[in-house]
Parts: C-alpha cells; sequence; structure tokens
C-alpha cells in the first residue's frame, strides 16, 4: 500500500480482497473491540460485509475491506466527501463512519493477503433498486434529483486526492476503452462496442474542453440509492467510492445509465431524470451535447470492465451477475445515437436546438425532375384513409397511392417526420415506431436519378454538397442491382444512370455530412431529435415539407400539440371535470376495442364500457350519418324512430314493463326513475345502497354514496335518503357465507321506516354491484328486498345503466341474475355506445302516475338520430352474438386472473361476470387493506404498455374491466399478460 493516489492505468488488474470470515472475525475483535457475525455483500473491487453484534439482529453497520490499491488519502476523501453532502443536504440519509467502543471503527489491519484498510460504515435501512424490476418516472425523476442534489453540495469540494484515475471516470473513457477492447475476446462483442464508440466520441470531441469540472460522487446509481421500507422514493446515497474530480454532467449519465437496463427502459424514459437534475443543478448547453455520448460510453466501459473483472476473478458473483444487465444498458444507451439524443434533451429541457442546413431543407442534392402534380397522402390518425379500420391493413396505403398516380400524380408522396397510423401494430408493449425519417414516394414513370449516385448496401445514395440523399425500400432493390451491374462493366459515371421503378414504394432520406445512418420509422419521443439531425428531404424533391413544432409551437406536423391542447383544457374547462391520468394521450380516434393516439400508437382500451359495441362500428355510424342527413330535432315531433326503439327496447323486458322515457345518460335516467317512484307512491323516501354511485343530478347524486365520488357521501345525504350496507361479501361488513345477512338486515332497515310512519318511495341498487369492480349480489338479496318495499307499497328500481345490455355475458339485464323483475329499470351508456343515450322503462301505471306532477319533456332524449343509434347498437348485439362473446370471453379473462392469484399475493380478488369484472388489488389478503396507491402506478404503467385501464371502488383498488363488448379472447390475454409483466417487474 503506497501514498501514492490510485491510477487504473498503472494497475489495470484490481482482484477483490477475499479474507476469510473467521479472520475478518478476529480482526474486528481486536481492533474495534466487539465480536461479530457477518453477512457477505457484493462489490465490484472491495470486500463487504453487513456486521452485527454476536446475538443481535440488528446491524452495527457495513463493513469495508477497501482495496489494497488505493491510499489512505483517498479513502479519507470518500469519507469526506459522504460527511460533505450529509452537511449540504441534510434531508437526505447518508452513512457515517460508525461509533465503537474505541473509537471511530476505521483501522489499517494487517491480514494474510497484506495490509488492508477496514472502517464500518453506517448502515442505512431501506432497499436499494438494484435489479431490472421496472422503475416509474416518479423513481427516475428522484434519482436525477439526487444526482442533483449531491452535485451540487460537492461543487465547491476540493481534495488533493481527487486527481486519482478512476476507470469510471468519464474524462478517462476512450483511454480505458482503448486500453481494453484489444484485451476483449470475443470478436462480436469488440466490433459491437467499437462501432459505438466512435460516434460517442465524435460527438463529445467538439465539447469536452468546455465541460465543467469537479469532484462528485459518480456513482448515483440504482445500487446506491436506498429508499425507506414501505415507501417508493428514495432518500439515501451510498458508497462514496468513487468519489475523484471529473465533468460534472458525468454524476447525470452515471445515474442515468443505470436506469437503462430496468424493464421497459428505453433512452426516452430517463428524460424524467433530466429535467429533475437540470431544475437543480443546470446543465449548459455543451453539458447536454455531450450528455448522451457520456452515457454511450459509460455502457461501453461497463462492459469492457464488468468482463474484464470476471475474467480475472471468476468466483466475483457480484462482478459476474452483473455482465448481462450492464451489456443491456449498453444496448440501450447505444440504440439511439448520441446527437439525436442531444437534440431530444435540449427540447425536453426547453432548449434551443441548434440552428443547421439539417433543420432548414437545404438543397444540396436534387436527383430527381421536377414534380408537376404531386399528391401528399395523410396516413395519420385523423386521415380518412384510416376509416373503418384500414388503419389494420398496409396495403391501403399502396391503394391510395396508386389511386393517386391513377388520377394524373406525377408522384403520390407521405411527407416525412408526420406520424403514421396506417399499418400500426395493434398492441404493443412499447411506444412504436410511427413517425417517418424520410419521404415516402411512388413515382407515376419509371425515373433516371441524377447526380453523383453510389451504392451503400440496399441502398442508393445521391450525393450533394454537404449532405445526401438515401434512398431504400423495395422499389430500390432492383435499382440497386441493375446500377451495381452497370458500375462493375461500364465507365465510373455509370452509376449515375441509376433508374427508379414507377408504383413502387421508395424512401428518401436526407443525410447531412457526418449524420448517422436513420432507421425508416422512429418512436414519436424521438423524432425531434431526429428530425433536427436529419432535417426533411422535402425541399431537395421539390415537395412541400412538413410544418417544423420550433416553427410553430402550437402545431406539430399533422395535428394540434397535445400538450398544448391539454393546458387550453384546463384553462377553460372546470377542475372538476378531470382526465384520465396526468400526461393524458390524446386520442382521437378509436376501431372495435382500440384507441388510438395523434402519434399513432394504439392502445388496448379494456376500460371503456361506454362504447359498448366497440368504436367506430361501421353499422352505428352509417345509422347516425344516414339519419342525421334526414332529420333531428326534438321528441316532441312525430317521426318513427322513436315508437320503434321504444318498442324493442321494451321487448327486451318482461311484458308488463311496457313504457319507455327516454333521456340522455345514466344520471338523468336514475332521477327520472327517482321521480317516477315519488309519484307513484305519493311518498319522498328512497332507501339505496351505501358505497354505491348513480350519477351527478340532484335525485341521483341524493342517492350516491360512494366516498371516491363524494369524502362527505354519508354525512351530506339530505332527509329522505336512507341507506342499507353495500352488499359485499368480498370486503364488506358480511364476508364469505356471512353474506346472506345482509338482506335480512335490509328488510330490517325497510320495516323500521315503514313503522316510523316514512314507508319509503322505492329502492334502488345497481343489481350487480358496480361500484365494487362487479361484486355480484348475495344470493336472493334482491327478491327479499323487493318483496319487503313491495309490501309497504314502494316499487323497486333497478340501475341497469353499467351493467345491463349483455355486459354480463349469462344475462341480458343485471336483476336476472337474481331472479327478480324490478318495477322501475333505469339504462344508459351501452345503449348508445358512445352516443347520448338513456332510457327508463316501467309499467303503464307508474308512468301514468307520473302526470300527476306535471308532464315529462326531454328535448333530445329519444330524438331521431339517438333512437336509430340506439337501434343499431341493438342489432349489433344481436347481429353480432356480443352478450355470448362477453361470456366467452370474460370466462377467458377470470381464468387467467385468478391462475395470477397463486403467485401475486396483491391479487385480492377477482370479480364480476362476463366483460364486467374487477380485479381487487389488496396489501393484505386478511386485512383487505386496499394497494389503493399501487393500484393508480399500475394503471399509469399499463398505459406505458399500452393498455388503458383505470381504478374503481371506494378505495379505488379495483381495475375496472369493462372493454367494449367486441374484444377478442386475443386482447384479453394481451391484456392479462401486461398485468402479469407488472406484477413481475414493478410498477
Amino acid at each position: 500500500m503506497s501514498d501514492a493516489i490510485f491510477d487504473y492505468f498503472t494497475q489495470l488488474e484490481l482482484p477483490t480482497p477475499t479474507l476469510g470470515v473467521d479472520e475478518v472475525q478476529r480482526l474486528f475483535a481486536e481492533h474495534f473491540g466487539v465480536d461479530v457475525e457477518l453477512a457477505p455483500l457484493g462489490s465490484q473491487q472491495d470486500q463487504n460485509f453487513r456486521v452485527f453484534a454476536r446475538g443481535s439482529d440488528e446491524a452495527l453497520g457495513v463493513l469495508k475491506l477497501s482495496n489494497p490499491a488505493f491510499s489512505e488519502a483517498e479513502i479519507q476523501m470518500q469519507d469526506e466527501a459522504a460527511a460533505r453532502v450529509a452537511e449540504r443536504q441534510p434531508s437526505l440519509r447518508i452513512p457515517k463512519l460508525v461509533e465503537g467502543p474505541r473509537g471511530a471503527m476505521s483501522a489499517w489491519w494487517q491480514t494474510g493477503e497484506g495490509r488492508i484498510h477496514a472502517r464500518v460504515i453506517e448502515n442505512i435501512t431501506g432497499s436499494t433498486l438494484t435489479g431490472s424490476g421496472y422503475l416509474g418516472p416518479d423513481v427516475v425523476a428522484r434519482m436525477g434529483e439526487l444526482s442533483a442534489r449531491v452535485s451540487v453540495a460537492l461543487a465547491e469540494y476540493r481534495h488533493p486526492a481527487d486527481a486519482r484515475v478512476l476507470q469510471w471516470d468519464l474524462r478517462h473513457a476512450e483511454r480505458v476503452i482503448d486500453t481494453l477492447l484489444p484485451r476483449e475476446p470475443d470478436e462480436q462483442v469488440r466490433a459491437t462496442l467499437a462501432a459505438a464508440t466512435a460516434p460517442a466520441l465524435a460527438a463529445l470531441a467538439p465539447v469536452a474542453e468546455h465541460l465543467p469540472v469537479q469532484a462528485g460522487h459518480f456513482d448515483i446509481t440504482d445500487d446506491n440509492i436506498l429508499r425507506p421500507d414501505g415507501e417508493r422514493l428514495p432518500d439515501a446515497v451510498i458508497d462514496f467510492g468513487d468519489v475523484a474530480a471529473s465533468w460534472a454532467v458525468g454524476e447525470l449519465a452515471t445515474t442515468l445509465s443505470s436506469l437503462l437496463h430496468h424493464d421497459g427502459a428505453t433512452p426516452a424514459t430517463t428524460l424524467p431524470a433530466v429535467r429533475a437534475f437540470h431544475a437543480l443543478r443546470p446543465l449548459t448547453g455543451h453539458e447536454v451535447d455531450a450528455l448522451w455520448a457520456l452515457v454511450t460510453l459509460r455502457g461501453v466501459v461497463l462492459v469492457l470492465c464488468g468482463r474484464e473483472q470476471v475474467r480475472l476473478d471468476a468466483s466475483n458473483d457480484y462482478a459476474s451477475g452483473a455482465l448481462d444487465r450492464e451489456f443491456r444498458v449498453f444496448e440501450v444507451a447505444s440504440s439511439v445515437p448520441p446527437t439525436v439524443m442531444a437534440a431530444v434533451i435540449r427540447r425536453a429541457l426547453g432548449l434551443p436546438v441548434a440552428a443547421s442546413d439539417a433543420t432548414a431543407g437545404g438543397q444540396g442534392a436534387v436527383p430527381l425532375p421536377p414534380f408537376r402534380a404531386p399528391v401528399a397522402l395523410d396516413a395519420g390518425t385523423v386521415s380518412s384513409l384510416n376509416d373503418v379500420g384500414a388503419w389494420m391493413h398496409a396495403s391501403v396505403l399502396e391503394n391510395a397511392a396508386a389511386a393517386a398516380l391513377a388520377a394524373g400524380a406525377d408522384v403520390a408522396y407521405l411527407p416525412a417526420w408526420q406520424p403514421i397510423l396506417t399499418g400500426a401494430p395493434a398492441r404493443t408493449p412499447e411506444e412504436p415506431a410511427t413517425v417517418p425519417t424520410g419521404v415516402t414516394a411512388w413515382l407515376a414513370v419509371p425515373t433516371i436519378l441524377t447526380g453523383d449516385v453510389t451504392v451503400e448496401g440496399e441502398s442508393l445514395v445521391v450525393h450533394g454538397d454537404g449532405e445526401a440523399l438515401v434512398l431504400s425500400g423495395e422499389g430500390v432493390a432492383a435499382a440497386v442491382g441493375a446500377t451495381a451491374e452497370a458500375s462493375a462493366t461500364d465507365d465510373e459515371t455509370s452509376a449515375t444512370r441509376a433508374t427508379l421503378p414507377a408504383h413502387t414504394r421508395i424512401l428518401i432520406q436526407r443525410r447531412p455530412q457526418g449524420a448517422p445512418p436513420a432507421p425508416a420509422m422512429v418512436a414519436a419521443s424521438l423524432a425531434p431529435g431526429w428530425r433536427a439531425v436529419l432535417g426533411d428531404p422535402a425541399a431537395a424533391l421539390g415537395l412541400a415539407a412538413a410544418h417544423e413544432p420550433d416553427n410553430d409551437p402550437a402545431a406539430t406536423d399533422n395535428a394540434p400539440d397535445p400538450h398544448a391542447i391539454l393546458a387550453r383544457r384546463e384553462r377553460v374547462l372546470a377542475e372538476v371535470q378531470e382526465h384520465y391520468y396526468a400526461a393524458p394521450p390524446q386520442i382521437e380516434r378509436g376501431w372495435r376495442e382500440y384507441l388510438v393516439d395523434t402519434n399513432g400508437r394504439v392502445y388496448l382500451d379494456m376500460l371503456n364500457n361506454v362504447t359498448s359495441v366497440g368504436h367506430a362500428h361501421p353499422h352505428v355510424v352509417e345509422a347516425a350519418h344516414r339519419q342525421m342527413r334526414l332529420l333531428n330535432t326534438n321528441s316532441r315531433f312525430h317521426y318513427a324512430a322513436i315508437t320503434e326503439y321504444a318498442e324493442r327496447i321494451a321487448a327486451k323486458l318482461p311484458e308488463h314493463l311496457d313504457t319507455v322515457f327516454f333521456v340522455n345518460s345514466g344520471s338523468e335516467a336514475v332521477d327520472l326513475a327517482i321521480r317516477l317512484a315519488m309519484a307513484a307512491t305519493g311518498r319522498r323516501d328512497i332507501v339505496a345502497m351505501r358505497e354505491a354511485y348513480h350519477g351527478w343530478t340532484f335525485a341521483s347524486d341524493a342517492v350516491s354514496t360512494s366516498i371516491a365520488d363524494n369524502p362527505n357521501a354519508l354525512e351530506t345525504r339530505p332527509d329522505w335518503v336512507h341507506t342499507v350496507d353495500a352488499a359485499n361479501a368480498y370486503r364488506g361488513t358480511h364476508r364469505g357465507a356471512d353474506a346472506h345477512r345482509y338482506a335480512p338486515e335490509a328488510v330490517a332497515v325497510i320495516d323500521e321506516l315503514a313503522a316510523s310512519g316514512r314507508p319509503p318511495a322505492g329502492f334502488i341498487c345497481e343489481p350487480y354491484f358496480g361500484n365494487a369492480g362487479g361484486v355480484p349480489l348475495p344470493d336472493g338479496y334482491l327478491s327479499q328486498v323487493y318483496e319487503a318495499v313491495r309490501r309497504h307499497g314502494g316499487v323497486v328500481i333497478a340501475d341497469e345503466v353499467q351493467v345491463g345490455y349483455g355486459r354480463l355475458g349469462g344475462w341480458f339485464w343485471g336483476h336476472e341474475q337474481q331472479g327478480v323483475v324490478p318495477d322501475i329499470v333505469a339504462v344508459a351508456k351501452s345503449v348508445g355506445s358512445g352516443h347520448p343515450v338513456g332510457a327508463v322503462i316501467t309499467t303503464k301505471e307508474i308512468a301514468d302516475k307520473y302526470r300527476t306532477g306535471g308532464y315529462f319533456f326531454a328535448s333530445t332524449g329519444g330524438s331521431p338520430v339517438s333512437s336509430v343509434i340506439g337501434m343499431a347498437v341493438l342489432d349489433v348485439i344481436e347481429n353480432e352474438c356480443l352478450q355470448q362473446n362477453a361470456w366467452r370471453v370474460g370466462q377467458h379473462l377470470r381464468r387467467r386472473l385468478e391462475a395470477l392469484m397463486d403467485e401475486y399475493p396483491i391479487i385480492g380478488a377477482v370479480h364480476g361476470s362476463g366483460l364486467y369484472m374487477g380485479l381487487e388489488l389488496v396489501r393484505d389478503r386478511s386485512t383487505l387493506e386496499p394497494a389503493t396507491e399501487e393500484t393508480a402506478f399500475i394503471c399509469d404503467r399499463l398505459r406505458a404498455l399500452g393498455v388503458i385501464m383505470q381504478p374503481t371502488g371506494d378505495y379505488q383498488n379495483v381495475f375496472k374491466i369493462k372493454p367494449p363488448l367486441c374484444v377478442t379472447i386475443e386482447s384479453a390475454d394481451y391484456f392479462a399478460d401486461q398485468v402479469e409483466r407488472v406484477l413481475a417487474t414493478g410498477w
């Protein structure tokens, strides 16, 4: 052990100390005066143990046996840096040296492996983020925040040993790579790492000398931060073993790299950390431009050093266990060129993206004659080209191009940088590539390329002044072969006679000098970065370019900016009129069980019971379109549709339920049903089940007692509302076999009301307990309660707004499951499949009693358009056997979800029937403590995986599984697969 500070390049081989447990225990007692038990911990280059005083289960601290290569000054610097961060950032938990019976537990030990420094560092409780589980955006942001706070705390710190040269210091990354790359025995690994290193070094070179240098931790990774037990966000930073002076931005680069092996991580998912870091410790423009190059180089160094360490020390399980995740870090880091990510990060931070010929769209190469009649195609989310599910077929785009050419266009083309829906995949757990990086063209006639043309692989490249145009795709393949053959047999300029075929897709990308090769399509989150680097080839082709977002901040390429629209929404709509998700995708198209955002991403909609027969069903659309062209007016006019629709709804119920009122929503339907009960009986008292939601109008809100919708629901009921216990056999007062008690107790409440001189006008509940997530009522419950109400002269109301219309699979109406017939049925949601249609069906006698209170009139309730839509929905349910589909798919999905219960204790129960299901999440299956926070995070993660899901229930801990009735087995499996993935990898 020398006093010289460590220089990695003079001692490449750093085997960890390997002292035996007996020797460590003996030396610990000898030097620190404590008899201890040891639990080994992993380390790349040191030897670590968690230590316990013998007989105690409380950790005394972490014993760190430093690698003998490190000097005393370096060890002192590590301890000082930790103390400084603890002082400057008191809200962070930072480990300190532990005091023992003989003072600070820090000493040199003379061991069987030579002189080794031993010190005991405070054991910080909690758990690290070690492993490759998912990290949510809030956790990612916190990691960036921690990185920044440590960087700020150490900004002015200096120490003579901070000039140490570590292989992890990114200032030395190039030298480390040059040293270790030749030693890597796997030729393919060498080539892969070298290919990623070159562009990273090229991006770093212009800014390296401008990067600020300071002391830093430089190892704030998922392994070295901890969150308190039971908490989500980390608040502790440990292991100051890599403290040194280096580029300050390396602190963030190291943190970002540690995110990349986690489930679902992409370069774009690191942006919350970048924003959080920048908010506390602003990055300079040069640092932003260097950042992803450093992340990439860190990935290369991790792979090389990890593999080198394992070759050197095959018994180091910590090092060998990290190899796969280190390679994953490298793969994700190098998946996007550093210059592209620099532009992405600049936009994310609101920093200017450097203007260049690439963004201006210069004309360095003009390879084709001028087009006289170009036709731009639109394949975006809202394009009519994608109507009626046509987006699921890529051939639609080819057909549109062919039609444009047949109509006289000399070129049909898709602009670059506009998201494309046509041909997009329907179920994707990651953000799909939907944005083309070039112009896609179909030529009317074979066309000769002009200029300096060469062949690169299967592409043709037209070279110009400082840039090139790259032509690829199926339409280029034949031209490439012909050009290459001519070049081999003709003169040097023969390559310029390359001919592009007609009526065949050709991708034309712009490639400024030094720009990286670009994929044909990229994800929308990365498209701004790629665009900044590549620019738009449209100008070089004489075509109109797509809008540049920087120049038009209110719009993206083919639709208004979703963020701007959301901000406008939040300014103009009442705050209580909420939207799903904190950062929602802008949904502008639906088809069957799918929803599509403006970036062309397709989500599986497992939530939407409003659109019962599927989004944009052609039969429903055509019915509405036809009737709108004929007539739409208020329901007092005489027209056939309202009569025909009323007859069809009534025909779905027992014969005596023969009279129909039309309204516009479920709230209105429930409100009217309550008024009918009051009018029919001449009374005002209503009995309702607790924990239910019935609507937002005065009367429907009065009988709603869900605390999720109104935390003060029970305390604020009007005096005419009386409640009975929620008949929830899973989480209610009586559970399991005891659930039979609910009905007699409800009957007792009704009898007591009557005895007090206030017999109820009616009783209302959902015949299948919807608010709890689709919990069936106990067998016989409604028959007993209905009998009691009727015995006292009241009427009974079935709120079928959510559970009716075949959703339960085995029954068309929810009350059929209980074997009862209500006096009044309120229904909405499903009946219009997204159109505002509601109905109340009752007996003629009850309906006539409403006359005593005046007349009923709903201007658009049962309007011509609403009526034909309602009939079209019934047509689809019947003709496409959607009730049967609900049963078949629902049973399959139930089996899939129930199978997960054996492995994941957070699943408390699978409720429901058919396609009205609830997955209830609990923290403890015995206490049924609701997993409210977890459910919200899981729903957010499912959205990232392409599934729309939201919580329900009084505790917001139940998945509201109510997809369109047309959902397929394949989609149900995808949903179950993604739920399993989230439960397995975290949220």
